[in-house]
C-alpha cells in the first residue's frame, strides 16, 4: 500500500468512528453511553480483523509465503526442463527406490513352530 492509502484509511475509521457515534447519538444514547458503545464496536472490529490475519499467518497463505513458494516451483520446474533425458531417467530411478523400501519377506505357510 501506498502512504496516501494508509492516511485515507485512518481517515476512513476515524471518519466512520464518529459516525456510528452520531448514529448512536441519533438513536437516544447519551454521550456516555454512544462513546462506550461506538469504542465497543471499533475494538471488535480490530479484534476481527486481527483474527483474520492470525489465521492466514497460520495458514501460511501470507504475500511473502505465496511468492518465495511460487519462486521455488518455477526455479524447480527450470531444473527439471534442463535435465538430459539420461539425469532425468536416474533421478527417476533414485526418487523410485526411496519411495518404495525393500518390502519385508512373506510370511511362511507353514504353521508348524
Amino acid at each position: 500500500m501506498r502512504r496516501i492509502d494508509i492516511v485515507l484509511l485512518g481517515l476512513g475509521i476515524f471518519l466512520g468512528g464518529g459516525l456510528i457515534f452520531l448514529g448512536l447519538r441519533l438513536a437516544g444514547l447519551s454521550d456516555l453511553d454512544a462513546g462506550r458503545w461506538s469504542q465497543l464496536i471499533f475494538v471488535l472490529g480490530l479484534l476481527g480483523w486481527v483474527s483474520t490475519y492470525l489465521i492466514r499467518v497460520n495458514g501460511k497463505k501470507m504475500t511473502y509465503h505465496q511468492q518465495l513458494q511460487d519462486y521455488e516451483d518455477a526455479v524447480l520446474e527450470k531444473r527439471l526442463a534442463e535435465l538430459t533425458p539420461e539425469e532425468l531417467e536416474a533421478l527417476q530411478a533414485e526418487d523410485q527406490s526411496t519411495a518404495s523400501p525393500a518390502t519385508p519377506a512373506a510370511p511362511s505357510s507353514d504353521p508348524s513352530p
